[in-house]
């Protein structure tokens, strides 16, 4: 504990800045994307004290005009894992036994530089590798990386304040170990807050890091790692590498010193994952912890009751925000017979409303484009499907065009079979898929929301009645790990709405939370004696 019981400043969400037009974040923002834009950055891996470039290089590209080149990354050997793991291991001991308020001090610099000087650079290089509207890049790569960095510092406070009781003439005490070994972590193109918090929330409790962002989001990722490096985190704590992900992942999962895995991705991948740790078991050292949160199809349900008005719009941002790239986002809706027209025509003038998808250095555009040309084709894929299939109707949208960049039109489709395809089919992208169901089957259909799917990620019901509600929340308790009542089924704030899903949605280990936090510790449990005895013969011996 060092020389004092010290106080972290109390936690607070990120003010999210409205970026209108003529304000001054507006225009800062569109100076950094265009300098962004007109340049290139040459992206090395970070090993140690070193920044290692191979000359094996990949480009990037921007989504939305994905013949203009931002950028070079370089591409891992495997011997360049090995050597991030080397050190890792390296920098354990000075990293571990740092004092906890000096390891608190940097992830909370981190915070202010991001809420500061870096503000316009993450946001903008987010709309520009992921193709995020600026509201998009505000609430993610600014607001909730920063609230990720503050409140877990305040969670970690309170892990360590978590003490057992002691009886007379003996002292119990806990100490939070890291994790014997280092973590790795395995991050996502779709949020550049998980992409930080995912290798920060392990080095923060003591760990470290061997990161492997998504080949997606490295021009981004550029701009965590430059703030982690200024807010003063050592050589070696965060090792960070890029390129193939499957040699990547054998040579890390081979190592014997591999403690855990912080995962966000999809579902099959985990799962594979998972059995190469299984099949490597008798090798580590240790029972490695495995923390993940995979995918979605995730729902809304529209009681009859439900104002029209309301459910449209949960729908329309529920899906269609940052092009349904969300492993939270309404891909799946059940609206009662009563009210589906209405509110199904509210949809479509919504829809209507949109720009044609575009650059999101056009801040009028509410839709951009799809990560890349994989995504692209399968969502055109499914799409055109649905325009054969005689149980299926498109209602909206239906378009799309790779011309200049992966641009999928938002598309609604109607459909007669609860069970069709894109109602259990997890999509990510700008597709979702509407079951009408007859108002007296509101029980039957919670049923039937229940059994869909094989993931338990979010869902949401809206309902002026209140015994429709508490229906509600009972009959689906398992089938969302993050539940909303009369609200979409996106947006979690971290400190108030801790993130996470079971089934196949992972391990539900809640991501701004202490219960994350807590699978990156070892806790060791002292207990000392002041008089110890000095004979054998406990009373009833006589």
């Amino acid at each position: 504990m060092g020389k004092g019981f010290f106080q972290v400043p109390t936690a607070f969400n990120e003010p999210i800045k409205s970026f209108v037009p003529g304000s001054p974040e507006r225009e800062e923002v569109l100076k950094q994307y265009k300098a962004y834009y007109n340049s290139t950055v040459d992206v090395p891996m970070y090993i140690g004290a070193d920044e290692v470039r191979t000359g094996n290089t990949k480009p990037m590209s921007p989504p939305h005009d994905h013949k203009h080149i931002v950028g070079t990354y370089h591409v891992a050997d495997k011997k360049h894992v090995s050597k991030a793991i080397a050190n890792c291991l390296d920098s354990r001991d000075a990293w571990a036994n740092l004092t906890w308020e000096q390891r608190a001090a940097i992830f909370m610099k981190a915070a202010e530089l991001l809420a500061g000087p870096y503000r316009a650079k993450i946001n903008a290089a987010t709309m520009m590798a992921q193709s995020k509207t600026i509201h998009q890049a505000e609430i993610d790569a600014a607001c909730e990386l920063i609230d990720f960095l503050r409140f877990n510092v305040e969670y970690m406070t309170q892990i360590y304040s978590e003490q057992p009781d002691s009886a007379e003439g003996i002292w119990n005490r806990v100490e939070y170990r890291p994790l014997e070994g280092f973590v790795y972590a395995i991050t996502p193109f779709n949020f550049t807050a998980i992409a930080g918090n995912l290798p920060a929330s392990a080095a923060m409790m003591g760990n470290v890091v061997v990161w492997k962002p998504s080949d997606s989001q490295i021009f981004s990722a550029k701009v965590i790692v430059d703030v982690f490096k200024e807010a003063g985190l050592p050589d070696g704590v965060i090792n960070v590498v890029y390129g193939d992900p499957v040699m990547i992942t054998e040579t890390v999962l081979a190592s014997p010193d591999f403690a855990g895995i912080h995962f966000t991705g999809s579902t099959h991948v985990f799962k594979e994952l998972w059995k190469q740790i299984g099949n490597n078991i008798h090798n580590y050292k240790t029972y490695p912890k495995i923390v993940g949160e995979t995918g979605g199809k995730d729902f809304i349900i529209a009681h009859p009751s439900a104002k029209p008005a309301q459910v449209a719009t949960a729908i329309v941002r529920g899906a269609f925000e940052f092009q349904g790239q969300k492993c939270s986002a309404a891909s799946r809706v059940y609206l009662p017979k009563s009210t589906a027209n209405e509110i199904l025509e509210l949809v479509k003038k919504d829809v209507a409303s949109f720009n044609t998808p575009g650059s999101p250095e056009d801040m009028t555009n509410y839709v951009t484009a799809v990560i890349h040309e994989g995504s692209f084709d399968k969502l055109a894929s499914y799409i055109d499907q649905a325009k054969k299939d005689n149980n299926a109707e498109i209602i909206a949208g239906g378009n799309y065009d790779k011309s200049k960049g992966y641009f999928i039109e938002p598309t609604v489709i109607l459909t007669t079979d609860p069970k069709y395809t894109t109602m259990e089919t997890e999509l990510f992208g700008p597709v979702v898929t509407i079951y009408v169901y007859e108002d007296k089957d509101w029980s039957k259909t919670l049923k039937l929301v229940d059994a869909t799917s094989e993931y338990a990620l979010t869902g949401a019901v809206l309902s002026k009645d209140r015994y429709a509600i508490d229906e509600a929340t009972k009959a689906l308790q398992n089938c969302a790990g993050n539940f909303y009542i009369n609200d979409k089924p996106t947006g979690a704030v971290v400190g108030q709405q801790p993130f996470g899903g079971a089934r196949a949605s992972g391990t539900n280990d809640k991501a701004g939370s202490a219960q994350n936090l807590m699978r990156w510790v070892s806790p060791r449990l002292i207990k000392e004696t002041f008089v110890t005895p000095e004979d054998y013969r406990y009373p009833f011996l006589g």
